[in-house]
């Protein structure tokens, strides 16, 4: 297992759709083993694949003391919402509220390949749409209404992280041809 550096906003892996996991083998366990770790490491209630710079549709989470994966997920969201602070391993230091279904029900698979179905409410809920949205290029700030954006922009503008330097590139052993 290793810890990986967290992509920050800017990097373009961040907003590029993640690729389909075919393969459910020894690389992808690692790279969940890498995901979980890198995020208890951080610490954080989520993450996804794009954060470490992998472009797979995998995340992990870290939600009232229940550590889990999903690969390859599908969302039904309920119609009812919540709203609360969110924020983001990619955006060190920043919260903002941000409307997210209030439960959902996500299908996907282990990394062994088995179909597994996860229903959360209120924090698993949001983490798991948080982390999907990673995975289809979506980040947090997308979903906030246009003056909260541009607040957010304008505090990513002024933080110590934002242009420090250029994107951290590291080649990940479970990069592949995407």
């Amino acid at each position: 297992m290793a810890i990986q550096p967290v992509r920050l906003f800017g990097d373009p892996v961040l907003s590029t759709p993640a690729a389909p996991v075919v393969d459910y083998d020894k690389e992808l366990r690692k790279l969940v083993q890498d995901l979980t770790e890198t995020m208890l490491d951080a610490p954080g209630a989520g993450l996804a694949a794009p954060q470490i710079g992998v472009g797979l549709r995998v995340f992990v989470w870290d939600v009232d003391e229940e550590l889990g994966h999903l690969i390859n997920p599908t969302l039904d969201l309920s119609e009812d919402e919540q709203e609360g602070d969110e924020g983001c391993l990619s955006f060190p230091g920043l919260l903002y509220n941000t409307p997210r279904a209030m439960r959902v029900v996500a299908k996907g698979f282990n990394m062994f390949g088995d179909p597994i179905t996860v229903e959360g409410s209120e924090l698993l809920a949001r983490a798991i749409q948080h982390e999907t949205d990673h995975l289809d290029g979506i980040l947090f700030i997308d979903r906030l209404d246009t003056n909260l954006r541009k607040e957010a922009m304008k505090a990513i503008r002024e933080s110590e992280w934002f242009n420090e330097s250029a994107p951290t590139i590291k080649v990940s052993p479970h990069s592949g041809p995407f």
